[in-house]
């Protein structure tokens, strides 16, 4: 009998045949299984994670958590997001609370006969605070903070603005510089408290406000600002963005890092082995159509739970940047730090990270 080609074992729903003739699925890689910058099993993205990592560099997560987002996730930025096991989210909804601007059904509030988590993270800052501590996740030391630092180049005496600042670890960092003003906003009031007992120095405040509608910071008196892992939980990035540049002065600076919109998207984006190649790539199944994407934060004890990543073409943040009278004026493509214990797969694990970026840092100015 003629053997069967492997498009047609895989039509007929069977496993092709391995070189030694077995039907047992192929393993995934080590990267695969493990590399995902910090996103959940499914590649979702979600905010930075912090705490304890384990002995492969992951964050460890409580029992039976898939990330959420920033954070992919990080790798996230608000939320140090992280990839490959990177997370990040969004909100959707109603305009009362939010994190930094967008809105959503609250918690306790049921779509569709579900429980559904609005933009806010009012809902889950408790277990996000403890996930990113006070330094922030692998991906946002190693990655997310030093490049933030790097594109905004704040100076002596400089008024800098920190958007959806979460538990405020990118402003401690900037308060630690000889600035005249730091101020840190965030439209969870849990999270802002958690920075403010965090303290930080005299330069220093936090404040609840929306980033689509800053109020009183919105009076053009800063020289820089920045929004980190989080502009992929706001359900309304035009009005996010001309909030902000609201609060700059002509000139001032703008430092946005978010999960890459064409490589890190909750669902729709996976490692894969080519083992002819011997390679690993990128797969993606969606990119220019907008989706907003559920994460469960706790599938395992409170699987109602969710927050919300909204995904965008990166034609969408070029235009909104654009409307609001931001030009951009750099750009960066972040990959990730990690490598692959030995093995067989290690050496094109390595190769891929070297080539997919984790982060895109986009750098505007106000005209």
């Amino acid at each position: 009998m003629a053997r069967q080609s492997r498009n047609q074992q895989e039509q007929r729903g069977q496993q092709p045949r391995r070189t030694d003739g077995s039907r047992k699925p192929q393993r995934q890689s080590e990267q695969a299984r493990h590399d995902q910058p910090d996103r959940p099993r499914d590649d979702q993205p979600g905010r930075a994670r912090g705490g304890k990592q384990d002995a492969k560099g992951e964050p460890k997560r409580p029992p039976g958590h898939q990330g959420h987002g920033s954070a992919g996730g990080d790798p996230g930025h608000r939320r140090g997001g992280q990839t490959g096991g990177e997370r990040e989210h969004g909100r959707t909804g109603e305009r009362d609370q939010r994190r930094g601007g967008h809105g959503g059904a609250q918690r306790g509030q049921r779509q569709g006969g579900r429980q559904a988590a609005g933009t806010s993270w009012d809902h889950v800052a408790e277990w996000y605070d403890k996930l990113v501590g006070d330094e922030g996740s692998d991906y946002h030391r190693h990655v997310v903070l030093p490049a933030a630092m790097r594109m905004l180049d704040p100076q002596p005496g400089e008024r800098v603005l920190d958007v959806c600042c979460g538990q405020g670890v990118f402003c401690r960092q900037l308060a630690s510089l000889p600035l005249a003003e730091v101020v840190g906003i965030d439209a969870s009031s849990r999270l802002i408290e958690s920075a403010r007992q965090r303290g930080g120095g005299a330069n220093l405040r936090f404040a609840v406000a929306d980033a689509r509608d800053p109020g009183r910071l919105a009076d053009g008196r800063f020289d820089a600002a920045a929004c980190l892992m989080a502009v992929h939980d706001l359900d309304d990035i035009d009005a996010a963005f001309k909030g902000i540049a609201a609060a700059l002065r002509p000139g001032g600076r703008l430092v946005v890092i978010l999960m890459h919109p064409c490589l890190r998207i909750p669902r729709q984006s996976s490692w894969g082995w080519d083992e002819q190649k011997r390679a690993q790539y990128r797969r993606l199944d969606r990119y220019q159509t907008p989706m907003t994407i559920p994460i469960a934060t706790h599938p395992g004890s409170e699987p109602g739970t969710h927050t919300l990543f909204f995904h965008r073409p990166i034609a969408a943040y070029i235009n909104a940047l654009a409307a609001a009278g931001l030009a951009i004026t750099g750009c960066e493509e972040l990959l990730s730090h990690r490598t692959s214990e030995p093995g067989g797969r290690s050496r094109g694990e390595n190769r891929a990270r070297g080539e997919f970026p984790v982060f895109l840092g986009l750098k505007a100015v106000k005209m």
